[in-house]
């Protein structure tokens, strides 16, 4: 399979020079993505929001990679306020509760201080790809 390249339109892809997602092989590699609407440009004030908001820019791009949530087998989380992580639990067990993938959270700056939480994944591309 040959490499192929995602993006999701968002500013941020063209502005740095990135990809949204990159299928390689049996797997979609997901750059960190943030809370934004990426159709309206704006961010929640909420980091629960905002990790909702991260988990739906994800799916959608891994369903445009072939993939879905369920093929999620590494998930990293990034956020600038560790006490904002468990305020997200009830988020991520809402889209991830059965698919309990190995999960790293760790605390960092992010690019812009409106962004309460960035979060990656790796994922399998679906059977039928």
């Amino acid at each position: 399979m040959s490499r192929q390249l995602i993006s999701s339109g968002s500013e941020f892809e063209s502005k740095i020079g990135y990809s949204r997602a990159v299928v390689d092989g049996d797997f979609v590699f997901v750059s960190g993505t943030t809370g934004y609407d990426y159709t309206t440009m704006t961010i929640s004030e909420s980091v629960t929001e905002q990790a909702d908001q991260c988990l739906k820019n994800i799916e959608q791009v891994l369903k445009s990679a072939g993939s879905d949530l369920s093929g999620i087998v590494r998930i990293r989380y990034i956020l600038p306020n560790k006490a904002d992580f468990e305020p997200c639990w009830p988020v991520f067990q809402k889209y991830l509760g059965s698919v309990l993938p190995a999960a790293t959270m760790f605390e960092a700056g992010l690019l812009d201080e409106k962004m309460k939480i960035e979060i990656e994944v790796t994922a399998k591309l679906s059977a039928d790809k």
